[in-house]
């Protein structure tokens, strides 16, 4: 049955099925975030079949998308850029705060995230960008890697990396 053979109605081995468990946590955590920067739209929710309708068996976990605005599933590839961007930034915080809560104390105290922010209209990133402010006032230290210009102007601090006319770059540090 541990294996996932026969008397297992589930076709999943042991070390599937705990991991499953697992990643509905994750999926719980991310959602408190998704309801925030999604304005209520969107949650996320484990599913027992692989994007595309397989059996998630040992190599997949599953999730859909429940949009309110329309009250059905959604599979995650039909998501635009900007909302992937921020789901799938509300699951990597997720999976932090789930690491950082059964970790015997271990924490996850500084988060980069790399481009997305361009894809995002001005109130999902009005939305994104105070979740993470809220990250930082509760004691994180977050990066973010862009070039997305309004950034500038909402980021005091901040490491800019300038290029110059000789090929080399300049790292101009705004405090």
């Amino acid at each position: 049955i541990a294996a996932g053979g026969e008397g297992n109605q589930h076709d999943t081995t042991l070390a599937t099925y705990v991991l499953l468990r697992r990643f509905e946590d994750v999926v719980a955590a991310a959602n408190q975030r998704l309801d925030v920067m999604s304005d209520g739209r969107y949650r996320l929710a484990r599913i027992d079949e692989r994007e595309g309708g397989r059996r998630a068996r040992q190599a997949g976990l599953g999730l859909a998308v429940h949009d309110n605005l329309t009250d059905r599933a959604r599979d995650p590839h039909t998501l635009s850029g900007g909302e992937t961007f921020y789901v799938s930034l509300c699951l990597a915080l997720g999976l932090a705060d789930i690491v950082t809560s059964e970790a015997g104390g271990v924490s996850l105290d500084t988060l980069f995230i790399d481009e997305g922010f361009g894809s995002l209209d001005p109130n999902t990133l009005d939305a994104v960008l105070s979740e993470l402010s809220g990250l930082q006032a509760g004691g994180r230290s977050v990066g973010i890697v862009s070039h997305v210009s309004e950034l500038k102007s909402r980021i005091a601090e901040r490491i800019e990396v300038r290029p110059l006319p000789s090929g080399a770059s300049r790292v101009v540090v705004r405090a």
